[in-house]
């Protein structure tokens, strides 16, 4: 549960609030057994997408007055513009770079919801700038608060929130790499039958590292050099394998920067299940329920630790009852990356 943050006005610290990919590579054993050190921690997230979001549709001034190419061409707030004329855009500056060329027509392909739509379009001549323009307020990042799962210092690695970063029909979004940050959090709306709850955070300006990979267990990065694990647990994992019906404790923070431990119960464990929901979890303790009401968003990647080792991080709440969620196995964590 990656916690979109909804403005991104409160740059003080750095920034502020909100608010769930891909490699293998053979270092977990050499992780555990060298430099894996306990998360719980907040993060920011400032992730650099492939996609370009329509959020807002504006005029363009002329020498004849004001038009909107976009709106006259059927483009709606949430499109996702694809291509034009053909040509792929993959950030806001190709809007403007394929725009520029001469075409005698213009077309937009644009994504909306699972539709596929071409839509002819005639850019209009700005009358500041002398520039071609559509007239539309688009972005190509996203940006939130989540929880660190893990810290792998052998290879100056981290990985949290357990699950993907998604797009409106639940795709994994693909990113172009992204910067992540220390985050103080500051505030809780308490989770209650059919409606989660959510962590708000601020962002720090200092670094933890560079994010590289969203795949469906959660967001990669490299570490930043100077990265301080002094103050985290260093700790040793278990595999599914290991895991037993019973106690086990979560790492998170809900108030603040320091991670706490909460008692929580694994009532089922499945080894095998494809969408990586392989503990289902309750919250048995009494603090992190008056807190939280239970499991919020942004407590994803919040890790799961039993018998002394770590098994795993939180996913998802069960939205009918806020005590309950799910957990991902921490060899599918690590074999991720």
């Amino acid at each position: 549960m990656f916690y979109r943050k909804k403005s991104f006005k409160a740059l003080v610290l750095f920034v502020a609030i909100i608010l769930c990919a891909f490699i293998f590579v053979p270092f977990a054993a050499s992780a555990e057994a060298e430099g894996l050190y306990l998360g719980g921690f907040p993060a920011g997230f400032v992730l650099s997408t492939t996609k370009v979001e329509v959020v807002g549709i504006c005029e363009v001034l002329t020498e004849r007055g004001t038009c909107s190419p976009a709106r006259d061409a059927g483009i709606q707030t949430g499109d996702v513009i694809d291509k034009i004329n053909g040509e792929e855009v993959n950030k806001t500056s190709d809007i403007n770079e394929l725009i520029a060329r001469e075409y005698k027509k213009y077309e937009v392909e644009v994504l909306r919801g699972s539709e596929r739509l071409t839509l002819p379009i005639t850019p209009a001549k700005d009358l500041a700038s002398g520039g071609k323009r559509i007239g539309v307020l688009v972005k190509d990042s996203i940006n939130g608060v989540g929880t660190v799962t893990y810290i792998d210092k052998t290879n100056n690695k981290f990985a949290s929130l357990g699950h993907p970063i998604t797009d409106g029909v639940n795709r994994v979004l693909q990113i172009n790499g992204g910067t992540v940050y220390n985050s103080l959090i500051y505030d809780v709306k308490k989770g209650v039958r059919g409606t989660p709850g959510e962590l708000r955070g601020a962002f720090e300006s200092s670094v933890i590292g560079q994010a590289e990979v969203n795949c469906s267990c959660g967001v990669y990065g490299k570490l930043t050099e100077n990265f301080n694990c002094s103050n985290l647990i260093k700790i040793s994992k278990a595999s599914l394998d290991e895991v037993s019906i019973g106690t086990a404790y979560i790492y998170s923070t809900v108030y603040g920067k320091e991670a706490e431990t909460y008692k929580i119960s694994i009532v089922k464990v499945d080894k095998n299940n494809k969408d990586n929901r392989n503990f289902v979890i309750k919250v048995e303790d009494k603090r992190l329920i008056e807190k939280t009401g239970g499991i919020v968003q942004g407590m994803s990647g919040s890790p799961i630790v039993q018998n002394g080792k770590l098994i795993g991080a939180v996913t998802h709440v069960f939205i009918n009852d806020p005590t309950r969620g799910y957990g991902i196995g921490i060899d599918k964590m690590l074999n991720s990356y």
